[in-house]
């Protein structure tokens, strides 16, 4: 049963208020550097109303959920059950009961590996991936496909790091049963169409997952439209807690898979030689989840959906257009991925005669965070011919300035490295 629950009241996007709702953002760096965070790809910063409500927990109603019968026990259990809610509402699931919480994307696709891949998988069966996914949307499909002899398929790539649309009707086929993308590319940025994959792979008779550690946070998720039949996300990367990630599944899957891990909770009978599972969403949810934490994603939600995707969006194609404008006039500077249109609020580039891992060192010292190395997806860096990229992504409340000041320090770091 779906709890009503009130939709939080739209607001004005005001840049400076929204900064203040972050405290770390005003904090200085241990050098005493201001800090120009565009490291939210790896994970997003906090506002006040989700470190709140995550202490709050902790103060007033700390208990184990769906247990104990007293005060305590009762209130946690409806906070977590109305984050649930949120957590539908928010992808437009259709019942509550399809949104299973884990400890992030990782966990949630692991788990669609081994409760739907290793049961329904068999010889011959085709898993159709791309080179620009993340590890966490890789090896586990490399793990399914020696576990059950299906074979693992490639959709290649444009020389500008977008699906090669031409080869979807050539490689989904009635032999694939899986096809497992990304919906933003954690490295290119790239906005893959997942309509037009769903629909395809559903005509074939096969089942879509989507990895949407980078999209969710960033751009409207309905699950309905386009029917997407698994779909994986973490809190940390919406401005939630670390620990506490979704899947979504279908209730036709999720009812005919058997149960990823065993323990309290999941079960409705056990007796000394056998078992039955309990009802979705517990049958998936074994022993005692991130209680707090999502509590804490509820209030994630809320927040988003308080300043609105259209707002959000706006900011950050701001930010991507200026820093796509500006890295390339910068001497030295390639970047990697499609055009603007085509992208989200992520931009990977190098540095010519600097690795990405000094050059990320020497903008820390100018307080400007980024992320280097190969991103966990060596397989896409094979492809760009390239070992390693720095990242710059953003958020809703960075800013122009900070854009200004990432180009400022790759400066900093070439006149280091003599290079001008």
């Amino acid at each position: 049963m779906n709890t009503p629950l009130e939709i939080p009241s739209r607001r004005p996007f005001d840049m400076d208020t929204v900064r203040r709702d972050f405290p770390i953002l005003a904090r200085p760096l241990p050098n005493g550097a201001a800090l120009a965070y565009l490291d939210n790809g790896a994970t997003a910063q906090k506002p006040q109303a989700v470190i709140d409500k995550v202490r709050e927990v902790y103060e007033t109603c700390n208990a184990n959920v769906h247990r104990g019968i007293h005060q305590l026990g009762d209130r946690v259990t409806v906070e977590l059950e109305a984050a649930r809610e949120k957590v539908r509402r928010f992808i437009n699931a259709e019942d509550s009961a399809e949104i299973i919480f884990t400890s992030g994307t990782t966990m949630s696709i692991n788990l669609v590996a081994q409760a739907w891949g290793r049961k329904f998988l068999k010889p011959g069966d085709e898993i159709l991936l791309n080179e620009m996914e993340h590890h966490a949307n890789l090896v586990p499909w490399q793990q399914t496909a020696k576990a059950t002899g299906a074979k693992l398929r490639y959709l290649p790539l444009t020389t500008d790091g977008q699906l090669d649309a031409t080869h979807f009707d050539r490689l989904i086929t009635s032999r694939t049963k899986l096809v497992a993308v990304t919906g933003m590319s954690n490295v290119l940025g790239t906005t893959n169409p997942i309509r037009e994959l769903a629909a395809r792979a559903h005509q074939v008779g096969a089942v879509i997952l989507v990895d949407g550690a980078q999209s969710v946070p960033h751009l409207p998720t309905d699950v309905r439209d386009p029917q997407i039949d698994f779909l994986a996300f973490s809190g940390h990367k919406l401005f939630g807690p670390t620990g506490i990630g979704v899947l979504y599944g279908r209730r036709q899957f999720l009812e005919a898979m058997d149960p990823f891990l065993c323990g309290g909770n999941m079960i409705n009978e056990v007796h000394l030689e056998s078992s039955t599972w309990g009802e979705l969403p517990s049958k998936f949810e074994a022993g005692t989840i991130p209680i707090a934490e999502a509590i804490g994603l509820g209030a994630a939600i809320d927040y988003v959906q308080s300043l609105g995707f259209d707002a959000i969006h706006t900011q950050e194609t701001k930010l991507l257009a200026r820093a796509m404008r500006l890295l390339p006039q910068t001497p030295g500077v390639t970047i990697y991925g499609p055009s603007l249109e085509r992208r989200g609020s992520i931009v990977s580039f190098t540095v010519e005669k600097v690795h990405p891992h000094d050059l990320a060192d020497l903008l820390d010292q100018k307080g400007v965070a980024i992320r280097a190395g190969h991103h966990c997806t060596m397989p896409l860096h094979d492809w760009l011919d390239v070992p390693a990229t720095a990242r710059a992504s953003f958020a809703f409340y960075n800013t122009e300035a900070e854009v200004d000041a990432l180009i400022e320090a790759i400066h900093y770091a070439r006149h280091k490295f003599r290079l001008e």
